[in-house]
């Protein structure tokens, strides 16, 4: 049986940090990052934007369930919304696949410390920063299983996902 993890959080969560460490962990792994089907410039979020997006998610993941050299895929990207989640399960073939939606959770302070040292160093813009923290209490609602990473390791957060 396969395994698709499907890992949200806010940016800063450590999304992106915590997969390419389950990558390395779980045998058979591939990992995709939800941005990579979104990099353009201008970033721009439209109906016909989000539909592509979803789409090449989709098809992406499809092609790796349907793999036979994949055990474990690994998804990440800022799912703050149920209906996000749902669209994407909704449109994969999860047959003999056990699936893992899990919530990287953070609070205030930890949040800021990571994405104020990120923007020191020229990795993010300084505006991702409040769009992060409001999205903080979004991830309490959603259908996932909640894990904190305040305080913690990759490899924590990892070998701790790898249990579940």
């Amino acid at each position: 049986m396969k395994t698709l993890y499907l890992i949200g959080g806010t940016m800063g969560a450590g999304k992106t940090a915590v997969s390419q460490q389950l990558k390395k962990d779980l045998p058979n792994s591939v990992f995709l990052d939800g941005d990579w089907c979104w990099d353009s410039s201008p970033f721009q979020v439209t109906e016909e934007t989000k539909k592509i997006v979803i789409d090449n998610i989709c098809h992406l993941l499809n092609n790796f369930l349907s793999c036979s050299v994949y055990e474990n895929i690994i998804f990440c990207w800022v799912m703050h919304e149920q209906a996000i989640i749902d669209s994407i399960i909704e449109n994969l073939d999860i047959t003999n696949c056990d699936v893992k939606c899990i919530s990287l959770i953070v609070d205030s302070d930890n949040l800021m410390n990571r994405l104020t040292r990120d923007v020191q160093k020229g990795i993010r813009s300084a505006d991702v920063i409040e769009r992060s923290m409001a999205r903080i209490p979004l991830y309490q609602a959603l259908n996932t299983i909640k894990i904190d990473t305040n305080n913690k390791t990759i490899p924590m957060i990892s070998d701790e996902i790898k249990q579940l």
